[in-house]
């Protein structure tokens, strides 16, 4: 095992000297001086948002891809090769992940921020992880705001000429969000007591259901706890026959066949996929951050004001 592991670093120590040695070599002095600052991120949806900020300024990258767990994410040789060069590392914060801290070691002393700073994190209910921060804070209305004045000022504090245009383009984005969650917020808050309650697999909709003034219930707390046991079951079973509750959830980051199961025992209907954790591919339905929380929340009011 020791020699494995011994072989797989020189395998990446060789790949990254190598990448980094054709780079250079490539380029001209010119050319290496118009390279934009690099920002690297730790998951697509904090790209994405980075990206609205920043314009055409800087280089935004995620570390992980579209579609992929960021609960438990294992960082390749091709990701860190991907980050080197960064000069700003935009992280989540709130325990979410807890994998970069050795990657962060591996790339070397960066700057860096915590996008989430300033959110009063809402604690977890359950499970290993109880009493720690709920980190998916970016799925709420105005924690999301929070986020957004966070990566302009990181931005500014990397490019301070280009501050004018960070705080511009955040003011857009920030309206952009209000009035593409605002309606559906007012559309939930109005709905009959009796109807407000999410159910989904994770409890990844904390912050959602606090802003739209939903019930929440759900299998696991969090994807790194047990999914799907039959303990969890048997509770969202009893309290969905308990407050006649009409449709469950799951998400697109896990397995549809525990709320499927239990939409089946109860009689209540399967109302579909919710995105979270993972912005979808460019030809995907979620490709970007607005996108995510559009179709979220629509098919969460679609499920629950379905007649």
């Amino acid at each position: 095992m020791t020699n494995i592991i011994l072989h797989r670093r020189h395998l990446l120590a060789s790949a990254l000297a190598g990448a980094s040695a054709t780079l250079l070599g490539g380029l001209a002095a010119p050319a290496l001086a118009q390279i934009r600052p690099k920002v690297v991120t730790t998951f697509t949806i904090i790209a994405d948002m980075a990206r609205n900020i920043a314009g055409d300024r800087l280089e935004v990258v995620s570390i992980t891809k579209p579609g992929a767990d960021i609960h438990n994410y294992e960082p390749t040789p091709s990701d860190l090769i991907g980050a080197r060069g960064a000069n700003l590392i935009l992280r989540n914060g709130l325990n979410l992940e807890l994998w970069f801290e050795q990657f962060l070691r591996n790339l070397g002393d960066l700057p860096s921020a915590v996008v989430s700073a300033g959110v009063e994190p809402m604690p977890i209910s359950g499970g290993s992880n109880r009493g720690k921060p709920n980190p998916h804070a970016w799925m709420g209305l105005d924690t999301a705001m929070i986020y957004i004045d966070n990566i302009a000022a990181a931005l500014s504090r990397l490019d301070p000429d280009g501050q004018a245009d960070y705080a511009r383009n955040a003011g857009r984005y920030k309206g952009d969000l209000a009035r593409t969650i605002g309606p559906l917020r007012d559309r939930a808050r109005a709905l009959p007591d009796d109807r407000r309650w999410l159910v989904s697999s994770e409890g990844a909709f904390s912050y959602l259901a606090r802003d739209f003034q939903l019930h929440e219930l759900y299998l696991w707390p969090i994807n790194a706890d047990a999914q799907g046991t039959p303990q969890q079951v048997r509770r969202v079973v009893d309290t969905i026959r308990q407050y006649r509750i009409p449709v469950v959830f799951s998400e697109s980051t896990v397995s549809d066949r525990p709320a499927r199961q239990i939409a089946a025992e109860t009689g209540a209907r399967y109302g579909g996929v919710l995105y979270v954790d993972s912005l979808s591919a460019p030809d995907g339905p979620v490709p970007t951050y607005l996108d995510l929380m559009r179709v979220t929340a629509t098919t969460i009011m679609q499920g629950l004001d379905h007649d």
